[in-house]
């Protein structure tokens, strides 16, 4: 009872400061200071949260949905039947747990196909070579491709190098794992750069710490001035050192690469949508998401059917207990982020006159390593009637902007001193998710799981993807960390930060 008087007045203290130090003449408005019969909620707040959490220890329904799913499905690359199979098995599922307004919401999305791949190591020795083709990536020519080898580190030696040396060349990036965010540059744009120096074709060394002889995939992007595109592919970390030692020695390589890949036509899919309707405040929304897709290789456990069901697991077992906090939940299973992140812009433009109505949105997209706390993303003011992009923002809104963060940091915090029993109460700046990414640029709040991800990138994007990467004590403690911030942030008096007034 103590920590939640402490929790409610510091709250309370935030909204006090919201209301001063705006520099323009339109201040955030401070919600309303939380009065003394407000602490009529404080003792059920507690009660709520451990019931959360025991009922969230002590469940194996996540684990055992999240085996069917992998198990009995596999993966679930986009304009697949096995996507499809997944999202009617969610909506089977979610409508038998009784929640509110369970639907599907359609998304036309992109069909890119692997087909069959190879490649071999002519010289200097004959060897196999390991490849997954990147997603998004063109075919070969019929009969592939033969070329030497060009193995560099960074964009500063393939500029240095220039086309005298890499055209008619197999560009290879050998750049070495920092972070994740700092290396995939390298898969995502390296073969657009390589292809407008005249390479034939791109083999990106796999993203990660360590690929134990596996290659990882990933999505990569032509540049929409791009001559000619040209086939890409991942190869293990193994491959790539060998191929660049060789370079060194003055013997490079030479390879020959086939690859079938190809599009279809854009295919209809849906994001998958379900609510536990709000006790008081109904139309104000906290949406919990992952993404059901996964890529064509493994089971996609990790990336994304974990994320997928701890945020499903909170509305459950908020419904099994009888909790229905003030707003609504809402979980959306999104579509199509792997390659084209089709669902959450869909999303966004579908609900575009309800955003402001969406008090903060949850992702889960990096695993199921034990979580920390949060990473708090706020890139936008809330705004009531007209949204405006975060890039649209003027000089007077940004700094505004920067005002405000602050106390959305402060109040999370705050609300995050309930999850230290579960480890989980660390909250910082940060990038929330790709999928909630389209929202959170048009003022809404977000909020990424910051899962430990040290196993994760080592089977990334790989076939290792599979269900015995799970462990279910990681699942349970993970999800009752989304659940109880959910919770709270949907049962507050107020919302995190107030919107902000035109």
């Amino acid at each position: 009872m103590r920590k939640s008087l402490l929790l409610f007045s510091a709250l309370a203290l935030c909204f006090a400061c919201a209301a001063v130090a705006q520099p323009n003449n339109q201040p955030v408005t401070p919600g309303p200071l939380l009065m003394d019969q407000d602490k009529i909620l404080l003792e059920p707040l507690e009660d709520n949260v451990a019931a959360i959490i025991g009922k969230t220890m002590t469940s194996d329904v996540a684990y055992e949905r999240l085996r069917d799913l992998c198990d009995n499905i596999g993966h679930r690359l986009s304009g697949s039947p096995e996507l499809e199979e997944a999202i009617e098995w969610a909506i089977a599922g979610m409508k038998r747990d009784g929640l509110d307004n369970v639907h599907k919401e359609e998304v036309m999305v992109p069909h890119w196909v692997r087909g069959k791949e190879s490649a071999q190591i002519l010289s200097p020795r004959s060897a196999p070579l390991h490849i997954l083709g990147l997603g998004n990536s063109t075919a070969t020519p019929r009969g592939g491709i033969e070329a030497e080898v060009f193995a560099v580190s960074n964009y500063a030696e393939l500029e240095a190098a220039g086309r005298s040396k890499v055209e008619g060349k197999i560009v290879l990036f050998n750049a070495p794992f920092t972070t994740y965010g700092q290396t995939v540059t390298y898969r995502y744009n390296g073969p657009s750069r390589a292809g407008k120096l005249g390479a034939v074709a791109c083999l990106v060394r796999s993203i990660g710490p360590s690929s134990l002889d596996t290659p990882h995939t990933g999505s990569m992007g032509y540049a929409a001035d791009d001559d000619r595109r040209v086939p890409a592919a991942a190869i293990t970390i193994e491959d790539a050192e060998r191929l660049h030692r060789w370079q060194r020695a003055g013997t490079p390589a030479r390879v020959r690469l086939e690859m079938e890949a190809h599009f279809k036509e854009d295919a209809p899919s849906f994001n998958v949508v379900a609510e536990l309707r709000g006790s008081q405040i109904p139309e104000e929304v906290v949406i919990v998401s992952g993404h059901l897709d996964a890529w064509d290789v493994g089971d996609g456990a990790q990336d994304d059917g974990a994320g997928c069901m701890m945020a499903w697991e909170t509305l459950r077992i908020l419904k099994e207990l009888g909790i229905r906090p003030r707003r609504t939940l809402r979980v959306v299973l999104f579509t199509n982020e792997e390659n084209g992140l089709a669902g959450g812009n869909a999303y966004r433009d579908a609900h575009m006159e309800n955003l402001s109505n969406i008090v903060a949105a949850f992702e889960s997209d990096s695993g199921n390593g034990l979580a920390d706390g949060f990473r708090l993303d706020v890139r936008a003011l809330p705004l009531e009637g007209e949204l405006r992009a975060s890039d649209e923002l003027t000089e007077a809104q940004k700094s505004e902007l920067e005002a405000v963060r602050p106390i959305a940091l402060e109040r999370a915090e705050i609300l995050a001193s309930m999850l230290e029993s579960l480890g989980g109460s660390r909250i910082h700046f940060g990038g929330a998710g790709a999928d909630i990414g389209p929202m959170m640029r048009m003022g809404v709040i977000g909020f990424g799981l910051n899962h430990d991800t040290t196993e994760y990138f080592k089977i990334h994007h790989t076939k290792a993807d599979t269900f015995e990467k799970i462990i279910p004590a990681d699942l349970q403690r993970n999800t009752a960390i989304m659940a109880v911030m959910a919770y709270l942030i949907a049962d507050l008096p107020d919302r995190l930060l107030p919107v902000r007034k035109l």
